[in-house]
């Protein structure tokens, strides 16, 4: 659970107690990034990769009795590896697609677009769906499923016990989901505003406009978060929340047990609303 100013991860550990890891947020979190409009996407793409990464790391030496290995030069390593992997994946295969299609199909610049960004979404669909027929990653999901359901009962009002929390929903807007899918629809229109380019220059492109995306993405999530209570905004969400049900699956009550206590952990460091 992540607030403003700090981040809790509670683990179970092979003896079943629940393991708190409490630790302030770095400093970019404060800086005057954070309250610039589309910049301060850039964190939450940064936000989603390591402090995730961290968790699991952290979670997976508890398990192992092993002392905590991905620091310094390592984690940034797991990083470079993990966004380069993301990159060429979401971004680079689906540009190659597209560029394809309109070379040697001679599809027009708008259906060639169109084309790369239903690449796009399909692997996106097609690896968060693969990677969950994985058990541990499975069990991720169910984590997953528990930190929406303890947030929605948090925001509903009520006590937060395993028992209450297990009734609430197992979507959200402010998910890290509804914001991947946000930026890969996005991509759609602002590449097909860019026009044809040399295919060095159409590569490029894709990779220096993913800020530009993850700034535009970020900043819709929050505009339909504030904004849920109404009609239309519930209806253009419905893809959002629908793309959660691959990312999330019916915790136990023991899972839920430990999203609580991260919950009251970060809630006790800061006192605040979390931020997913």
């Amino acid at each position: 659970m992540r607030g403003s100013r700090s981040v809790a991860m509670a683990m179970r550990a092979p003896d079943q107690s629940i393991v708190i890891h409490t630790e302030p947020l770095g400093a970019i979190y404060r800086s005057w990034i954070t309250r610039l409009p589309f910049l301060r996407g850039l964190i939450a793409l940064w936000d989603a990769l390591g402090l995730g990464m961290r968790a699991l790391t952290l979670s997976a030496n508890l398990q192992t009795g092993e002392d905590e290995k991905l620091e310094g030069p390592a984690l940034t390593l797991a990083l470079i590896v993990s966004l380069v992997f993301g990159i060429g994946l979401f971004f680079l295969i689906p540009a190659g697609a597209g560029y394809a299609a309109r070379e040697w199909l001679l599809l027009g610049h708008g259906w060639s677009s169109l084309l790369e960004g239903v690449v796009r979404l399909a692997l996106l669909i097609g690896y968060v769906w693969a990677i969950g027929l994985m058990p541990d990653i499975r069990r991720v999901y169910m984590y997953h499923g528990a930190e929406h359901k303890t947030i929605n009962a948090f925001e509903a009002g009520v006590e937060l016990t395993p028992q209450n929390v297990a009734g609430f929903s197992l979507q959200h807007p402010r998910c890290g989901t509804a914001f991947l899918l946000t930026l890969v629809l996005i991509s759609i229109f602002l590449f097909t505003v860019i026009g044809p380019l040399p295919i060095a220059l159409h590569l490029v492109s894709r990779i220096l406009l993913i800020p530009v995306l993850a700034g535009i993405a970020y900043e819709y999530i929050r505009w339909t978060a504030a904004h849920i209570d109404s009609p239309l905004v519930r209806l253009l969400v419905r893809p959002n929340l629908a793309l959660q049900n691959l990312t999330t699956r019916e915790p136990t009550l023991e899972m839920l047990e430990v999203s609580i206590a991260a919950f009251h952990a970060m809630s006790t460091a800061e006192n605040q609303v979390p931020v997913l």
